[in-house]
């Protein structure tokens, strides 16, 4: 299911009420980040039967070969701290990068082109949430 067919308001009271540590939510693809986020922000339990929620946002779009910079994910992950606590949030890819597996590769380049995206894009994640860290200022 791709973030655009997904009723946040609807979905994210219900699933927060499962006493589960993490949720993984795809929101790379969203359109309305903000409001998603602010959702996220109002419904993420700090105690869950005594763990508190973390959510890992999606900062990567594995659908799209562009690759995101490490600045982009910090900033979204930067703004996304002004819904989410901080110390509650994290950044993971929407739904993996399996799609890359069976694109149609291009004319061009190397015949592992899908596999050298996916492995810098998931470097950039990690390199631009490091970033974000640094600017929130924990480790």
């Amino acid at each position: 299911m791709h973030s655009a067919d997904v009723d946040y308001h609807d979905l994210l009271p219900s699933m927060f009420q499962m006493n589960a540590g993490y949720f993984l939510i795809q929101l790379a693809s969203e359109r309305d980040r903000d409001r998603v986020y602010g959702l996220i922000g109002q419904y993420l339990r700090e105690d869950a039967n005594g763990v508190p929620q973390t959510a890992y946002i999606g900062v990567i779009n594995p659908l799209n070969p562009r690759v995101e910079s490490p600045e982009e994910v910090r900033d979204a992950l930067v703004r996304a701290a002004n819904f989410i606590p901080k110390e509650r949030l994290g950044s993971t890819d929407d739904c993996g990068f399996s799609p890359f597996s069976i694109d149609e590769k291009p004319n061009h380049g190397s015949p592992d082109f899908a596999r050298d995206v996916a492995f810098q894009k998931i470097t950039n994640r990690v390199q631009g949430t490091k970033l974000a860290a640094e600017k929130l200022g924990i480790s």
